[in-house]
């Protein structure tokens, strides 16, 4: 199981004990309607059309990229060690440190993909150029607020449940769901960084959305 050391601007200190009264940021529901609503408005793209150099826009995009990637990396972190974690317990590997360490390592993950974590309101706050480049990244960044806020923080919820329930039939049904939405999401962000570098004639960093581990098939083998 990892435990290195998150990246920086993932917010969410090692929390000890739940209140019996769960807080707004972790009720199911809330956070995934939350996380559909707010990604309709996570980009701010320019109403004219911007004619600039060709050289400019690659400079655009190219910072419009790093931005992103520094902002969604530590939902992408999070999202991997709470994989790892579920994949391990399937498995029957994690020692018994590991199980104690889990639920609070499943918490932080959660809230590194909320817009409770600072990284991830600037993620949905990126403006992008007007270009018809642009336009596109406008588009990949929209989808990438999705892929966190609602596709790994469903995911992560789920997990966080089979935790400590590992038989609940509607994670385990629900999670199957975000697995699907978290591969389809990457690909629709990947479609879109490759008809920018196309329009661009250039090739720009790809998004930190990383290709995550089917559950159904860590449970098959």
């Amino acid at each position: 199981m990892s435990t290195g050391q998150r990246p920086p601007g993932e917010g969410a200190d090692q929390v000890t004990a739940e209140s019996p009264a769960r807080p707004w940021y972790r009720r199911r529901a809330l956070l995934v309607s939350l996380g559909t609503i707010v990604v309709l408005a996570v980009t701010v793209i320019s109403d004219l059309p911007v004619h600039g150099s060709n050289a400019a826009n690659i400079s655009a995009g190219r910072g419009v990229m790093t931005e992103v990637n520094t902002d969604i990396a530590p939902c992408a972190f999070a999202a991997k060690e709470s994989f790892e974690i579920h994949a391990q317990q399937l498995a029957g590997s994690l020692t018994t440190a590991d199980e104690q360490q889990a639920p609070s390592l499943l918490r932080q993950d959660l809230a590194a993909c909320s817009f409770t974590d600072d990284s991830i309101y600037e993620l949905s706050s990126i403006e992008v150029p007007g270009s018809s480049a642009g336009k596109r990244l406008g588009d990949l960044v929209a989808t990438a607020t999705e892929w966190a806020t609602s596709d790994a923080l469903g995911a992560i919820t789920d997990l966080e449940t089979l935790f400590s329930h590992p038989n609940d039939k509607s994670a385990q049904r629900d999670l199957s769901t975000r697995e699907r939405t978290l591969a389809s999401d990457r690909a629709a962000a990947f479609a879109d960084i490759s008809a920018a570098d196309q329009i661009l004639g250039t090739r720009l960093q790809e998004p930190d959305m990383p290709a995550l581990p089917d559950s159904r098939s860590s449970l098959a083998a």
